[in-house]
């Protein structure tokens, strides 16, 4: 099977492209061979849950510059059903620690890039997690949820209800404004000391207080979502940390952040893959007050659904026509990516799919997230939903110890939403 377009821009942009979602839970530990006879009911028939990467590849999994060379392109291919035994173990660690450990570290070893991991210490608020790691270009963070749904109690077959909105209609204007869009001049992270950048990870918890009186703001408003929550807070979390940008010395550009847009549509809610594409929202770091930036923000959300229907219905479409006749189109978008300055942060918000859920009996508390590692200079940032349980994760690839600064930041500024007085909504 050919790589989408989507899977080929995840394989080579020169990151680990490790994502994971955990669902932890109440109750006692259940054994591994029942985790793995509930994985082989409900994922074995799945293509893609089957699928290895078939060409030349290099170590740690990233693709080797000969991409497109004497034996074409990246495939999917299935060899033949997983091992529930290979991919199903009890991890050694807790869960915020099996995130560390598994950020930077591509699943490699000819078998299908997936694991699951039962955590017996999850730690937030449960007795043990359920935790999916896998490579991106497998899985996007929606399928990681689909996945995870479809293990829970219930038909074998989980219904998806999450319900997706239709893409606005989109054309060649549009378009043109959103190439223009992606390809203008970014601003990068300052690296606050000098020094060689690391990985961390970090995982917090957001009372549901907080995060319901957050929503209400600003004042007179119609409320805020949780993803213009997520982006005003990183941009008061990147200021309250290095400053206003125009103290950054750099050149005069805005610092954006990439926001992943779901395309599915209708009757392909549940389908697996990379059905995906991200949006470049500059975030108002400048802007003086966490309402004021708060409401920027959401003017920037605003735009999204339509850039990413022009993604959809028009640069998608041309890049995968273009692609076909010169396959170093692919590489050549890959590579504009990678710098730092296209996007500094990455932002995603996460709602479980479905209300409350168990497995055997055991009743879900919250979900983790773990976005990608990105390039040098960046960070990520996950807020997911179960619920009432809010839980942040943050990704970096800064300094020692900037993961939980910037986490600490962040939830800073939903605590000063929350306390502020005259919500917008009941």
């Amino acid at each position: 099977m050919r790589l989408s377009y989507a899977d080929e821009m995840l394989l080579l942009n020169g990151c680990p492209g490790v994502i994971g979602l955990a669902v932890v839970l109440s109750g006692e530990q259940p054994d591994v061979e029942q985790v793995r006879a509930r994985v082989a009911e409900r994922w074995a028939g799945l293509e893609r849950m089957n699928c290895v990467l078939d060409g030349p590849t290099g170590s740690g999994g990233a693709a080797r510059p000969g991409l497109f060379g004497r034996r074409g392109r990246m495939r999917w291919a299935v060899p033949g059903p997983f091992d529930p035994a290979a991919h199903v173990a009890v991890a050694r660690t807790k869960l915020d620690d099996l995130w560390a450990q598994s950020v930077d570290r591509p699943l490699t070893g000819g078998m299908p890039p997936w694991r699951l991991h039962v955590v017996p210490d999850a730690a937030h608020g449960g007795d043990f997690a359920l935790a999916l790691v896998a490579q991106h270009a497998l899985l996007d963070g929606r399928s990681l949820a689909t996945l995870m749904r479809s293990l829970m109690d219930g038909p074998a077959v989980a219904r998806e209800s999450v319900r997706s909105t239709p893409l606005p209609r989109s054309g060649l204007r549009a378009a043109g404004r959103e190439l223009m869009t992606m390809a203008a001049a970014g601003q990068a992270l300052p690296l606050r000391p000098p020094g060689e950048p690391c990985s961390s990870v970090v995982v917090s918890e957001l009372p549901a207080h907080t995060v319901r009186s957050a929503r209400r703001q600003p004042a007179g408003g119609r409320g805020a979502t949780l993803n213009e929550l997520l982006v005003g807070a990183v941009a008061g979390a990147l200021r309250t940390r290095y400053g206003p940008v125009r103290t950054w010395r750099q050149r005069e550009a805005p610092v954006y952040t990439a926001v992943p847009c779901d395309l599915r549509t209708g009757a392909i809610t549940g389908e697996l893959g990379n059905t995906l594409t991200v949006v470049r929202v500059p975030l108002p770091v400048d802007v003086d007050g966490p309402v004021a930036r708060l409401r920027a923000g959401q003017d920037a959300m605003a735009t999204v659904p339509e850039r990413a229907a022009a993604h959809a219905t028009v640069l998608f479409p041309a890049a995968e026509a273009v692609r076909r006749t010169g396959p170093w189109v692919t590489r050549l978008l890959a590579d504009r990516g990678r710098r730092t300055c296209f996007a500094a942060t990455a932002t995603t918000a996460m709602k479980w799919p479905g209300g409350a859920s168990t497995f055997q009996g055991r009743r879900l508390v919250r979900t983790v997230g773990l976005p990608p590692l990105q390039h040098p200079g960046t960070v990520s940032f996950a807020l997911a939903q179960a619920g009432d349980a809010f839980t942040l994760t943050v990704v970096c690839h800064l300094r020692p110890n900037d993961a939980a600064r910037l986490a600490d930041a962040v939830v800073t500024e939903f605590e000063t939403w929350a306390r502020m007085a005259t919500p917008s909504v009941p």
